[in-house]
């Protein structure tokens, strides 16, 4: 049965490998749209939107309901996105731990 000390060191690695993998979500890139490609966001797997690109055709005075509604679809699919990509890696570091079935750690 291990010790407190070797409860605790396996703690730190845990805490240390969670926030390595937090911080590599910063550097995966997805990108959402909608409208076949008009309305285009890019974000990090974290959500923080990184970038937003509109067709030209779009910035029309009669499109403004159409244009907001294209950049809430596009925003969504890159939430849905930036989601299933953060998902994904953190669910690399939780590979070798034997957690209970439906567990999820902080800040997943």
């Amino acid at each position: 049965m291990p010790n407190l000390d070797e409860l605790m060191a396996a703690a730190r690695n845990v805490q240390e490998q969670m926030a390595k993998a937090q911080a590599e979500l910063d550097n995966i890139i997805v990108e959402g749209m909608s409208g076949g490609g008009m309305v285009r966001i890019r974000a990090t797997a974290r959500g923080q939107v990184r970038g937003v690109q509109l067709d030209p055709s779009l910035l029309t005075p009669d499109s403004k309901e159409m244009l907001e509604d294209l950049i809430t679809a596009a925003f969504n699919d890159t939430k849905a996105k930036a989601d299933q990509a953060g998902s994904a890696e953190m669910a690399k570091l939780t590979a070798g731990m034997p957690l209970p079935p439906g567990f999820k750690l902080p800040g997943m």
